[in-house]
């Protein structure tokens, strides 16, 4: 795999920086609360004042609509997961979870063999939360935002339609993987002190699974038990949802609210999504930036596959899985956004277009015009500098530049747990 050539370092040093200030949370908390504010004021400040100086926008404008669309699709896309969720989660009942130990992870083994052979320095780098989901998409909005200071290939908008689509369609693939083959957790005692779930099967579960169809002993249970299924709320228009999701009285009358409570689950969900969204901002980093801190972030990737393991959140096949899908799936998609050849593709289509008027001022020992004509193509798509950009343009970027910004808090706020 070729890492591409470093641009500059300011970047890099700022991601580094965050990551560093982020994780006084457990070094200095009190040093952590002065900071991290200070620090997301001025990249949020520094990111405005560039507005400007930006000559892309046209190029912005022409990216909206895939993004907003790549957008739709993502938030469906995470709507059918949390419903997969919850239905795997439910549909054996809580005494099928509580009743299954953990597979054997051999990935698990050589972590907790590893403990006793390594330095304690080490194991205790290894156990730490030095990072999670929400810094690499903080990781990824700096990288689409570092457009506006040119160290990224434009639109950003582009950019972050390519993220949204493949973390979409990584999703549905994730969602029709783990709903095909119900896994038991590997924590067993997660069902049980997160949700409120009946005990007893679903009836698709009672007439197909096998233990449920051959055990006297449980088909008694569900004779006796099968009345607690029948509560069902009025969800208007989304009632058909009640037979996947199993709500019970104590979890609310509202579907929304139900799905909200399902994060990430309590069955083994094949791949991981916090793996692959890790995998995805690192792989957006090393194309469209590169350099030694695209390094520094797949170290991190790493480090996190191995926590999620060790920490029994996800077995060692759904954090392997997830790093080759995430990385398959960002190559498939460069169609949406790419930092390679766009550059060049754009010149030779400008210089096509003006390869008579180059001929003739050529002919005609015009050099003024050969030089004007040669300068038009290395501005390429970019706007003017000398032509600044209309009123329409202006509206633009104040309400992309207010959106991304909106974007970014409702990101931390819905998406702790995944």
């Amino acid at each position: 795999m070729r890492w591409p050539a470093v641009k500059s370092g300011g970047l890099g040093v700022v991601a580094m920086t965050y990551v560093a200030v982020d994780y006084l949370r457990i070094l200095s908390p009190t040093w952590h609360e002065r900071l991290q504010p200070v620090l997301w004021s001025l990249l949020a400040l520094v990111a405005v004042t560039r507005i400007p100086f930006y000559r892309h926008w046209s190029a912005e404008f022409r990216a909206a609509i895939f993004f907003l669309a790549s957008m739709i699709f993502m938030l469906s896309a995470l709507l059918f997961e949390a419903c997969t969720v919850r239905f795997v989660t439910v549909v054996l009942g809580l005494n099928w979870h509580n009743g299954r130990p953990p597979l054997p992870d051999t990935g698990q083994w050589l972590l907790l063999a590893l403990n006793e052979k390594l330095p304690e320095a080490v194991v205790e780098i290894l156990r730490a939360h030095i990072i999670g989901l929400h810094h690499y998409l903080m990781l990824f909005i700096m990288l689409a935002f570092s457009v506006l200071f040119e160290s990224v290939k434009a639109p950003g908008l582009g950019l972050g339609a390519r993220y949204m689509f493949t973390m979409a369609v990584g999703r549905l693939l994730r969602a029709v993987t783990f709903a095909s083959t119900i896994l038991p957790s590997a924590r067993p005692w997660c069902a049980s002190s997160r949700y409120s779930i009946p005990g007893h099967p679903h009836r698709w579960a009672q007439k197909y699974y096998v233990p449920y169809a051959s055990d006297a002993n449980a088909i008694r249970q569900v004779i006796e038990w099968d009345i607690a299924y029948d509560y069902r709320p009025d969800w208007g228009s989304m009632s058909f949802l009640i037979d996947f999701l199993r709500p019970n009285t104590s979890e609310g009358s509202s579907w929304y609210s139900l799905l909200k409570k399902a994060g990430g689950g309590c069955n083994d969900l094949v791949y991981s999504g916090h793996m692959f969204v890790a995998v995805l901002t690192a792989m957006a980093w090393m194309e469209a930036y590169g350099g030694f801190s695209s390094v520094l972030i797949w170290l991190l990737v790493m480090h996190s596959a191995q926590r999620e393991v060790r920490e029994r959140h996800h077995y060692s096949v759904d954090c392997v899985v997830a790093i080759y899908v995430g990385i398959l799936l960002w190559k498939m998609t460069g169609f949406i956004w790419s930092a390679k050849g766009g550059t060049g593709d754009s010149r030779l289509t400008k210089l096509g277009k003006i390869q008579g008027r180059l001929l003739q001022a050529a002919k005609d020992s015009d050099m003024d015009e050969v030089r004007e004509l040669l300068k038009d193509v290395e501005l390429g798509n970019q706007e003017s500098p000398k032509q600044g950009p209309s009123k329409v343009m202006w509206l633009f970027a104040s309400g992309t530049i207010f959106f991304s910004l909106t974007i970014v808090i409702l990101a931390f706020t819905w998406t702790s747990d995944g």
